[in-house]
Parts: structure tokens; C-alpha cells; sequence
């Protein structure tokens, strides 16, 4: 399960038992993320959690880590039993944008920062899917 933490709303993605493939789930309210995910976790199995790690063209943790960097920790004290880790997400929101154009996606979908977010989770997933191997 991949995590694109925003302020607002977090898109999640997960995969495929063979864990080959990303597909989006949903995007659910920043402050709903642990019980959602506690909920999911009780229904499906997930061996890790990969949450985006934003950085600056630097390199440097981006200023969003102020309020990742503690629901991660919460996501970690409400589910011990699985792993949560950080993947470089930097360029996700970007790619997302651009999937969504070449996909044809429409310019009023396009907009919907909801469908950003899920598309960014799964763009997070396929990149630490595809590193991971």
C-alpha cells in the first residue's frame, strides 16, 4: 500500500498479490487515513506501507515532512505489525498531471486535486515496486 500524504487528503494505492501493478483506491481526508487504512488492513492483507517522502530539487526534506513525518510515526504506533517506510515522491503530482493528459482525462477531471492524489499513490507504488526489483 502506497500513501501520498497531502495536508488536506491523502491518495492511497495498492497492488496486486504478485505485486506487479499499482492501482489507485481512493483518496480519503488527511485525518482519516489511520482508521481507513486500520480498516482496509483488517479486510486485506498488506505486508508494507510506502509513504511519499517529499524533497526540494536539493535534495532536502520539503516542508511538507512537518506534518508527514508525525502521521507516518502514528501509522507505525497504530500498526506495529507492519512495516511503513518513505519513497522519494518528488515529480509525483507532475507525472500525475501527465498521465492524465495523455490518458485524455478531461480538463474538469483534470482538476479534481482528489484524482491527483490517488494517481500520485500509484505512481508512488509502481516507482518503489519497480526500484524494489
Amino acid at each position: 500500500m502506497a500513501i501520498d500524504y497531502g495536508r488536506k487528503r491523502c491518495g492511497i494505492a495498492v497492488t496486486d498479490p504478485m505485486q506487479i501493478v499499482a492501482n489507485g483506491l481512493t483518496t480519503v481526508a488527511a485525518h482519516e487515513v489511520i482508521p481507513f487504512v486500520k480498516g482496509y488492513v483488517a479486510r486485506e492483507p498488506v505486508e508494507r506501507i510506502v509513504a511519499g517522502y517529499p524533497t526540494t530539487m536539493r535534495g532536502e526534506e520539503s516542508e511538507s515532512m512537518r506534518y508527514i513525518r508525525p502521521a507516518v510515526e502514528r501509522l507505525r504506533k497504530e500498526l506495529p505489525e507492519i512495516p511503513v517506510e518513505f519513497s522519494d515522491e518528488r515529480f509525483t503530482s507532475v507525472l500525475a498531471h501527465r498521465a492524465m493528459l495523455s490518458g485524455g482525462m478531461k480538463k474538469k477531471d483534470r482538476q479534481n486535486k482528489a484524482v491527483v492524489d490517488e494517481i500520485s499513490a500509484t505512481i508512488l507504488l509502481n516507482d518503489y515496486l519497480t526500484n524494489r526489483k
